[in-house]
């Protein structure tokens, strides 16, 4: 005796379905269309999220510039003197200290 997919089948094609609500065209409501787009998605949304750490760093590297050029130094000259003075602060510390608490960043720009 064969075992038919009718529940399981469905139940799969449901899930595929219900995650595509709201794709344009065919895309949500045809489920070859609509499991290809779903996959397409997942890797677009993978992609994304590995770009989003460069992203992420080109944003601190642009604020802790614009605080540099408010305390009279070059973004590299500030890296590389925290770098020979042994000061270990990330971007993401440097730019969060260059927006919200300039001063400290000013005392950091005079360490070096």
């Amino acid at each position: 005796m064969r075992v038919k997919t009718g529940v399981a089948r469905k139940r799969r094609h449901s899930k595929v379905l219900a995650r595509t609500k709201g794709y344009r065209m065919t895309k949500s409501r045809l489920y070859k269309v609509s499991h290809e787009a779903f996959m397409h998605a997942g890797q677009y949304a993978y992609n994304d999220r590995q770009k989003r750490g460069g992203q992420m760093r080109r944003m601190w590297i642009t604020k802790i510039n614009a605080a540099c050029k408010n305390n009279g130094i070059q973004y590299n000259d500030l890296i590389s003197g925290l770098k020979k003075n042994k000061i270990e602060l990330n971007r993401m510390v440097l730019a969060d200290l260059a927006v919200n608490n300039p001063e400290v960043f000013t005392t950091v720009v005079k360490s070096i």
